[in-house]
This record gives structure tokens, sequence and C-alpha cells, in this order.
């Protein structure tokens, strides 16, 4: 807030002395009755336009260039920089001939060839595809001394929770980004009128809060704004390719879009799933049957890691514990499902 503060006072200085003597050419020129009128509107023009724009051409601009340049991986950085320089050498030796031809464009034309052919070997080499440096830098160089890169973390996986605990074990290497646009959507929900979105979205909040006090892996916070017609998931995915980094998520219907998009994804959900004990078809076990199922004379009980057992001719025993013996599973994305029959004699 100082920062911009002192910005717009000298932006404002700056502007209203040079409108001050742009009134006094004009007055000197077109004549000095018209002095005090040109003098006193550029002035107040300048000072104006000062006091406004300054902060969004140095302060914000800066700060969102920084941003901009920490989201780039070391190496892709390092291969913009040799692509400018590579197309200022090709430039400097087209720039030769050229800079013979007489008059203003013996001047101008290098000057221009240099800008042009810097931008476009920058822009070229910038690609992902073409990063000269992706294979040559250690791996925590490559992705902004990270170790293991930048994990950015959906909504859903923060409202979620089990992160918080992955973290604590050592698995997940890296630097945790938390979008600033995520932080919004989580106010948002937190802030909502129906009280289960305002517990999962306090909830969010809560885990984040524990990140940052109990994990050691390191936690920051982008500042970065939704793009015009992007979607929350959409901006997600964008910027995880931007910074070459994954997405942590329980979300499906993201996970496939990340996918697609060739972003990394780690799904807590099928973490979760992989970690379970293996349940073997003949294999017998005792479940309590909960509540009946879908499909009529089924009964659903739970596993204690929550897995659901749905059972054949279970119905007939709800409230009650009953042995099963296990017939198949079916396993999916957001987990696995048992199917059981009551287990006779």
């Amino acid at each position: 807030m100082v920062t911009e503060i002192i910005a717009r006072l000298i932006g404002g200085a700056i502007l209203a002395t040079g409108g001050w003597r742009l009134g006094e050419y004009i007055s000197q020129v077109w004549g000095p009755e018209l002095y005090v009128p040109w003098v006193l509107g550029l002035t107040i023009l300048g000072l104006v336009l000062g006091l406004l724009a300054t902060p969004y051409l140095s302060v914000r601009f800066a700060h969102n260039l920084v941003l901009q340049i920490e989201s780039i991986p070391t190496s892709r950085l390092l291969s913009t920089i040799l692509g400018g320089v590579l197309g200022l050498l090709v430039a400097l030796l087209l720039s030769i001939p050229l800079s013979r031809v007489p008059g203003w464009l013996g001047l101008g034309l290098p000057v221009a060839l240099s800008v042009l052919l810097a931008y476009v070997g920058g822009f070229l080499l910038s690609r992902g595809e073409r990063d000269v440096f992706a294979h040559l830098l250690p791996s925590d160089l490559s992705t902004n001394g990270s170790g293991g890169g930048n994990i950015l973390l959906d909504t859903s996986a923060i409202i979620d929770g089990r992160i918080a605990d992955v973290t604590q074990t050592g698995f997940l290497r890296g630097t945790i980004v938390i979008p600033s646009f995520i932080l919004d959507e989580l106010r948002h929900i937190a802030d909502s009128s129906d009280s289960l979105r305002r517990a999962r979205g306090r909830r969010g909040l809560e885990m984040l809060n524990r990140l940052r006090q109990e994990t050691e892996i390191p936690v920051r916070v982008l500042d970065i704004a939704i793009r015009d017609g992007l979607e929350v998931d959409a901006m997600l995915v964008d910027v995880a390719k931007e910074m070459n980094g994954s997405i942590v998520t329980t979300d499906y219907n993201l996970n496939r879009v990340a996918q697609i998009h060739g972003v990394p994804v780690l799904n807590v959900n099928e973490l979760s799933n992989s970690l379970k004990p293996v349940v073997l078809p003949g294999e017998g076990m005792t479940v309590r049957v909960i509540q009946e199922g879908k499909e009529p004379g089924q009964g659903v009980g739970f596993l204690d890691d929550g897995t659901m057992v749905v059972i054949e001719g279970g119905n007939r025993f709800v409230n009650r514990d009953l042995e099963v013996l296990v017939t198949r599973m079916l396993q999916t994305s957001t987990g696995s499902i048992v199917f059981a029959q009551p287990k006779r004699g």
C-alpha cells in the first residue's frame, strides 16, 4: 500500500511537470494568450493521470511480472534467454549490410531486426517441447528448486483433507502451490448460506492452516486471477501446464480433463483405493448390515475403511452382524465395491 502511494506521488509529479512543460511549448507556438489554459489544463491532466495510472504501469506491473517469472520452470526460462541471445546473434550478422543503408534506415532497420529476431528466438525456445535444458538440469533446479516440482491443490482436495496427512508421511516432495482463485472459491463456499457448503468451506480453510503449520513441505500462494471466459478447473489446468506442475484433486471430471491436457494428476481417491486391503473372492468376513440396497433383496454394509459391501439376500438382516462370503469386487475411480452373499451353514 505504501509503495503504491509513493508510486502515485512520483508519477503524478513527473506527469504534471511534463504537462506543464508541454503547455509552455504550445503557448510559445500558438500565442502567449493561451499560456494559462494550456499550462494549467495539461498540468492538472498530467497530475491526475500520474496519480491514477502509475501503480498499474510500475508497481503492479512489476509484481505481476515477478509472479509470472516465478511460475516458469528454470529450464524453460534459460531456454527462452538462450533463444533471445541466438536471435540477437543472427540479427547482428544481418545488420552488417543493413547498417550501410544511407539515412535513418541504416540505424532503424538493424534495431528493428534485433528486437524481432530476439523475440522470435525466445518465443521458439520457450515452448515446452523445445526446452533444451529440461534434460540437462537436475530435477530440483528445473522445477524452481522444489525437489519434486510444483503441486497445485484443487478445492476438492483441500476440503477432503487427506492431503494434509499424506504430506506428513514424506511421500510428496516439492512445493505446494495454492492459486489465489482457489482461495477465493473456498472463501465463497465458506460464506455460503447453505449450512453444509459453509461447513465444507470452513473445513477447507482449516486444512490450509494445518498444511502451513504442520507440514515440512513449502506452501506458496500464487497471486493470479481467473482469465476471462475460463472456469476454475480450466484455469487450474492452464496454470499447471505453465508451471510444469501436477494437480492434486478428488474431482473425477478434473482428473480426466487434466489427463487429456497432459497434466500429471495425483488423485487422492485413487491413492486411498490402492492402499486398501485386498479382499479376494471366497474370503469370509463379518459385516453389519446397515440398510437395504437399491436392488430387491440386497443389503448394504461397510468395512472399517469405508468400502461398501453389497450383500445379496441381506435385506432380512438389517441392523444385524452377518457372516458373508465375498463373490466379486468392482473397482471404480471413486472406490471399491465388494459383492457378497450370506455364509451358509
